[in-house]
């Protein structure tokens, strides 16, 4: 039981495809207990995939740009549980006009909206759940590799190159009061919001070419059980890291030969 006894908040759980249902789903066969958080119009659905985890658990409304939301997040675990041992940060938005080439002629709002939702967000997870992680513990956000440009992806791969910098910020600043800050690296999965980015199928094509190990864009398990070990006591020391789990795909320079 990796998790027994952990109290854990996985944001970002939308369908039963989306990666932080899985982390949900992994988290309580590991003995964790779970709090999601959904959003707005997305929010029923959130609620409809609860039910179909090992436990259904409490649905919280979290606009994490919306500072009343955080707050009440804060207020309502302090009541819960009066303790938080860790976070899954899956929390990513960008306009319509700031992807799918559009790089150049984004207008400045767009831009920031994708930074604000999709990096300094985690920050603001981060300073909300602090007070309730005076024993330490550990915090993961969802990433995807943005050393390169990709087609389409533009100032959302401008905001994830961000995150994970503020991932860095925040494992130097947290690390004091014990609390681990980390990324995963993702490669492409078949969710609902990645089906949202213009050209993803691309991505499909070119990991499938590259990847040594066979990548399944339908299996988030692989990134979700990196998560959960994160979240774990078994990563005591790893922290401000990225962490790939994407076939080796980040290493390789050309195509992989698997005959």
């Amino acid at each position: 039981m990796l998790l027994e006894n952990k109290k854990l908040v996985v944001t970002g759980v939308l369908t039963d495809d989306s990666i932080a249902w899985h982390v949900a789903r992994i988290a309580q066969e590991e003995g964790a207990e779970i709090v999601v958080t959904g959003f707005g119009r997305g929010l029923r659905l959130t609620e409809r995939s609860v039910q179909r985890l090992p436990v259904a658990c409490p649905v919280l409304e979290l606009d994490i740009n919306d500072p009343d939301q955080v707050a009440g997040l804060t207020a309502d675990l302090g009541e819960r549980w009066g303790r938080v041992d860790g976070a899954l940060h899956a929390i990513a938005f960008a306009p319509e006009d700031a992807l799918g080439g559009n790089f150049l002629s984004t207008p400045p709002e767009s831009a920031q909206t994708a930074f604000m939702t999709s990096a300094f967000s985690y920050k603001t997870l981060a300073v909300a759940l602090m007070p309730l992680m005076s024993d330490g513990g550990a915090l993961v956000t969802l990433d995807f590799d943005n050393r390169q440009a990709w087609p389409a992806y533009d100032w959302m791969g401008v905001a994830k190159s961000a995150l994970q910098s503020v991932t860095r910020y925040l494992a130097r600043d947290l690390g004091p009061h014990g609390i681990r800050v980390n990324a995963v690296s993702a490669g492409p999965l078949s969710t609902v919001a990645a089906k949202s980015i213009p050209g993803f199928d691309a991505f499909d094509r070119v990991w499938k070419e590259r990847a040594p190990l066979s990548w399944d864009g339908s299996n988030p398990d692989p990134v979700a059980r990196m998560v959960c070990v994160l979240l774990s006591d078994w990563a005591p020391m790893t922290s401000g890291e990225v962490v790939h789990v994407d076939g080796g795909f980040h290493a390789i320079a050309a195509g992989a030969d698997r005959d």
